[in-house]
């Protein structure tokens, strides 16, 4: 083949006839061509004929150069920016067609040169998985790289993460740490190779929120399906609500801390929050992992509870306003009695546990289970893990909002 990376081509074979650029593959037995429409495809080069259109159209060394060229600015502050992989730092496996998590933070800054001229950027890798991959040990090496960054004079840092499971991390960061200056967590709904890519305006957006003076744990994600305002969130308060949209993440029971503004840089503040220099930095990254999470659904037997007997800790997603299947109360009350920790949590969206209204709620309580109040499921279980892990009544650090996650009173949602 004589054609060359950069190069307007024309791929023929059986079943396709594809005009575009050629890029640079993760196969030799595929190549790549970026379309006019802006996706990339992935074709195998058996038994496919390629003509050169028109030679060195697209300077693909030059562009993958470009943005990381970004020097150091005495004026600016400076942003850490950690990577633990997901969408926003994927690139795509011709091989099969998955998006792969490949990048590192330098090439977070290769793929949006929006990003220079905004802060000093110190890249760091702390995981390369897609976030169903994701463990508590790799929480943990995540709190002390976000501790030593900004130990190290950090202003800010933003962590590249995958949608799927990242509440839960911002979850185990905001209990692990105190912090003086804005952890950001961001990622990206759809790979950078889409038009309809979230990439690049969640990037900027968290490095303007890494900048501002929220310091706290926060999720900075698209608030609606335009490109014009990105959302914070408070990171025990977010819950990712839609599969594929843009705007998949929405704060619970309030609205978010603030807003960025993609096209005007501005943050407006919506809520009540640490302010930046207000904590000092402190470390308290250990977590019980012996701890689950199960949700309860109608003629699930009582035998599941078997699982997890022995276990440090039992989160228990329950009806309405905290309740199972009576049958299962005898076999909650023997798990507590041998040492396990249950704490009770809602499946509904909005409102809070409160298992004093009827008989089958007085009946857990009487059992010893823990009220959640409207601690959202996946956050109880990271404070189950954190609580047990601490000096001190688990059944108090379950009543008192460590880090925002339980709020004052539920309002109707509208």
């Amino acid at each position: 083949m004589n054609a060359a990376e950069g190069d307007r081509v024309r791929v023929r074979g059986p079943d396709h006839d594809v005009e575009g650029v050629l890029m640079p593959s993760s196969s030799r037995d595929h190549l790549v061509v970026k379309l006019d429409g802006g996706y990339n495809v992935g074709i195998e080069r058996e038994p496919s004929s390629v003509e050169v259109i028109d030679e060195g159209v697209y300077d693909v060394d030059g562009e993958r150069s470009a943005a990381s060229d970004v020097e150091f600015d005495d004026s600016l502050p400076t942003v850490s920016l950690i990577s633990t992989g997901g969408t926003i730092a994927s690139t795509v496996d011709y091989r099969t067609g998955a998006v792969t998590a490949q990048f590192d933070a330098e090439d977070v800054l290769r793929a949006v040169p929006d990003l220079a001229g905004r802060a000093n950027f110190r890249g760091r890798v702390v995981a390369n998985i897609l976030s169903e991959n994701m463990t508590p040990d790799v929480w943990a090496d995540l709190a002390h790289a976000v501790y030593e960054e900004v130990g190290a004079g950090a202003d800010g840092v933003v962590v590249m993460h995958g949608t799927d499971t990242m509440g839960f991390t911002a979850s185990a960061l905001a209990f692990a740490l105190e912090t003086p200056v804005p952890i950001v967590f961001t990622g990206s709904q759809r790979s950078a190779d889409r038009p309809s890519s979230d990439n690049v305006m969640n990037a900027v957006c968290a490095v303007e929120a890494a900048k501002g003076e929220i310091a706290e744990v926060l999720v900075c994600m698209h608030e609606n399906e335009s490109d014009d305002v990105c959302a914070l969130h408070r990171g025990t308060r977010v819950r990712k609500n839609h599969t594929s949209r843009r705007d998949a993440f929405e704060t619970v029971g309030g609205e978010p801390l603030g807003t960025v503004d993609y096209g005007t840089e501005e943050i407006e503040v919506r809520g009540e929050y640490a302010e930046r220099g207000e904590r000092e930095l402190a470390l308290d990254p250990e977590l019980e992992t012996d701890v689950h999470l199960l949700k309860f659904t109608p003629g699930t037997d009582p035998s599941l509870l078997d699982h997890v007997e022995g276990s440090a800790g039992l989160v228990l997603e329950g009806t309405g306003l905290g309740h199972v299947h009576t049958d299962w109360i005898p076999r909650i009350a023997d798990l507590v009695d041998a040492g396990t920790t249950v704490v009770m949590t809602s499946q509904c969206i909005e409102g809070r546990v409160c298992d004093r209204v009827y008989d089958t709620g007085r009946d857990l309580l009487e059992a010893g289970v823990i009220e959640g109040g409207d601690v959202l499921p996946g956050t109880a279980k990271v404070k189950l893990m954190w609580a047990l892990a601490q000096d001190g009544s688990t059944e108090e650090l379950f009543s008192t909002s460590i880090a925002g996650e339980v709020t004052d009173r539920s309002v109707p949602w509208t």
